[in-house]
């Protein structure tokens, strides 16, 4: 068996693992970040919400190192200036839009630093408000911003045609975009270089640390991609099984039971003191 390498640098999801599920940074999760920077450990964030939605959170955290948005597509600083962003071509977001309105699956689209929706009272708008803090500008359609795109969600409640659609969508896509889901109810569309594992690599890069010596820790299907180049993965407890499998821990708890913070205390803390010089 390898040797365990020394933890420099852990790597969070947001949603679903840092937050509960009513968008709550809970005071011990606060704790936990501080821990691990107590201990010598970097922290940042890496989320499929865009950089103006992380914003509460990296203050509160007091995050101080480069940032990803976009499941990775767009590296930022904490004062929100931009560093790098891998945008959508103009054929992958036509297609992706094109096959979410066959499906009448509403799209949204950021882009432009705006969140772009069709419908302000459309299927989980004041979810999403709730969880970036801000609102959607409504357009009649997204042909000015075509070249220009950070991401396409698609949203539907119908759980089964979101797979179908994602399915479909990977297959269409595979050499123009990444195709996630986020949650059961998002399918984000991205850059090719915009999932997680290319966002660990590049923050890696800026912050000076190698992915093996990165702890990450998520929920969902587009967190995989990370666990697979870090050099050790958490899962939170109430992940889908596949995604749990993925992982090389699981959270003893879920999110909206401190499952970050307990993931931090019970698996991350005691690994960093072992590896420890």
């Amino acid at each position: 068996m390898a040797e365990a390498r020394p933890i420099e640098l852990v790597i969070s999801d947001v949603d679903g693992t840092l937050v509960t599920s009513d968008k709550r940074l809970t005071p011990e999760a606060i704790a936990a970040v501080q821990s691990l920077k107590a201990a010598g450990v970097r922290f940042t964030l890496i989320s499929s919400r865009p950089p103006r939605g992380m914003e509460a959170v990296v203050g509160d955290l007091g995050v101080t190192e480069p940032l990803a948005a976009f499941n990775g597509g767009t590296l930022f600083a904490p004062d929100q200036s931009l560093i790098e962003a891998h945008r959508l071509d103009a054929h992958a977001s036509r297609e992706a839009l094109g096959r979410m309105e066959g499906e009448a699956v509403e799209a949204w689209v950021y882009a432009d630093g705006a969140w772009l929706a069709k419908n302000p009272d459309g299927l989980r708008v004041d979810h999403e408000r709730r969880t970036i803090g801000f609102g959607p500008t409504v357009v009649s359609g997204f042909d000015h911003v075509i070249g220009r795109i950070d991401k396409i969600v698609g949203v539907s409640d119908d759980h089964g045609l979101l797979a179908r659609l994602t399915s479909e969508l990977r297959r269409l896509l595979h050499r123009h975009a990444q195709v996630e889901q986020s949650q059961d109810y998002y399918l984000d569309v991205t850059h090719l270089c915009a999932d997680k594992g290319d966002g660990v690599k590049a923050l890696c890069r800026r912050i000076g640390v190698e992915p093996g010596n990165t702890a990450v820790v998520g929920d969902m299907f587009n967190d995989v991609a990370m666990f697979q180049v870090a050099g050790f993965s958490v899962a939170m407890d109430q992940s889908p099984e596949k995604v749990k499998a993925a992982a090389m821990a699981v959270s003893p708890a879920g999110n909206d039971q401190d499952g970050f913070a307990r993931a931090v205390r019970e698996i991350l803390l005691p690994r960093i003191g072992e590896t420890a010089g």
